[in-house]
């Protein structure tokens, strides 16, 4: 078992930034993938990045590579989202998730979620 708790969303501008933070507990989490998920108001919830357990191999949805950042700190199980240049459309409760697969960007492959957590970007 896993589980997660994402922290670090609120209210900001466009054009500003956030970073998300997701404190695993329970299963080893060095072992373990990691994502970031987003749904915005009446969408379908989407895949945003993901970081491999070893080497730290990283992917991102096209909308936001070269904005986003997704790291991992393994000492301190906890998985980052560093969001800059946020856009309206970045409005979303941002999901973190584990996967004992290597590096997923598919919801179904994700076994544990969290709570979420709110991000409005404002115009």
């Amino acid at each position: 078992q896993v589980q997660l708790v994402e922290s670090g969303g609120g209210l900001v501008q466009a054009g500003g930034s956030l970073r998300l933070s997701c404190a695993a507990s329970g299963r080893t989490f060095s072992r373990i993938a990691m994502g970031w998920f987003r749904q915005a108001p009446g969408k379908e919830r989407e895949f945003v990045a993901a970081i491999s357990w070893n080497y730290g191999s990283t992917y991102y949805a096209g909308s936001v590579k070269g904005r986003f950042t997704i790291s991992r700190d393994n000492a301190k199980n906890t998985v980052y989202l560093r969001m800059n240049s946020l856009k309206p459309e970045d409005t979303a409760v941002y999901y973190c998730a584990a996967t004992s697969i290597p590096l997923s960007t598919f919801q179904y492959e994700y076994d544990y979620w969290g709570q979420g957590t709110q991000v409005t970007v404002s115009s």
